[in-house]
């Protein structure tokens, strides 16, 4: 079954496969996108007969967040064109048209989190930026040994979003979390698995076979137990708070994004050169 042509929808069983597919683009989300996944976000956490859910990308990369391509050339008019009044010109900066995709991939991560069902993360190579929060809002993460993961948003002058400041600290501690938002290193399978940020690390050969495996063991677990400890282990952590939090991530990237910083990241990320900040 397929949402879209970039957003794949599986069954395996009581299993749910979602799958990113748009290695063109190395899975980035464009509103289009972002809205496609959220759509199938939203019909597999609330299908009953979907007892555990699969989120992953295509083979050799997860996904890198939102697509700064489409947003430096303005998105498409049809996806912003409700935000002013008819007869107005639609201009809009930077930070409207990535807020249209991080709204849409906000709303997938709260559905993840209040699903009443496990929801594990199969990354197999490039997890960066957005991709890295939505792998990091899933119960479980299982990756391949090619995986790499990195903070990424301050290379372009952004500040952080798709819940990567929510979780990040009570994943790794504070001390952890700073030093990948100030210096955002790659970090590959192994260092995420010792710091914390994954369940477990398997050969690329092996990891369709691991995931399938472990997928049916929770779909043919005790679901409504599983719901009810997910439910507490969120609150135990503040997760009650998640929605509060995530406005404000959206809030500020959105702001941030309208800044010269970001302009100036931006047009470094199309140039594949480094950026020239204000401090250079």
């Amino acid at each position: 079954m397929a949402a879209s042509d970039h957003i794949q929808i599986e069954r395996d069983g009581a299993v749910g496969v979602i799958r990113i597919a748009r290695a063109e683009r190395f899975n980035s989300l464009d509103v289009a996108t972002a809205q496609d996944l959220r759509r199938a976000g939203l019909q597999l956490a609330r299908d009953e007969t979907v007892r555990c859910v699969r989120l992953e990308g295509e083979p050799g990369v997860f996904c890198s967040g939102a697509d700064l391509k489409y947003v430096r050339a303005g998105g498409d008019e049809r996806d912003v064109a409700y935000l002013k009044p008819e007869g107005t010109p639609a201009d809009h900066g930077y930070g409207e048209v990535l807020k249209q995709i991080v709204e849409y991939i906000h709303s997938t991560i709260s559905e993840i989190r209040r699903a009443p069902k496990p929801f594990v993360a199969v990354v197999d190579g490039v997890c960066a930026a957005g991709g890295f929060g939505l792998a990091m809002a899933c119960d479980l993460v299982l990756v391949s040994e090619r995986a790499t993961f990195e903070w990424a948003y301050g290379k372009t002058g952004l500040t952080g979003a798709e819940s990567a400041t929510f979780f990040l600290p009570r994943l790794i501690g504070l001390r952890r979390t700073l030093e990948l938002v100030f210096l955002s290193p790659r970090l590959d399978a192994k260092r995420a698995l010792d710091i914390g940020l994954v369940t477990a690390v398997h050969p690329v050969e092996r990891l369709d076979a691991e995931a399938a495996e472990l997928t049916r063991r929770l779909a043919e677990g005790p679901t409504e137990a599983f719901a009810v400890a997910k439910n507490l282990v969120n609150l135990a952590v503040g997760g009650d708070r998640l929605d509060v939090h995530l406005d404000e991530e959206l809030q500020s990237l959105a702001r941030i994004a309208d800044g010269k910083e970001f302009a100036e990241g931006l047009e470094g990320f199309v140039a594949k050169r480094p950026p020239r900040f204000g401090g250079r």
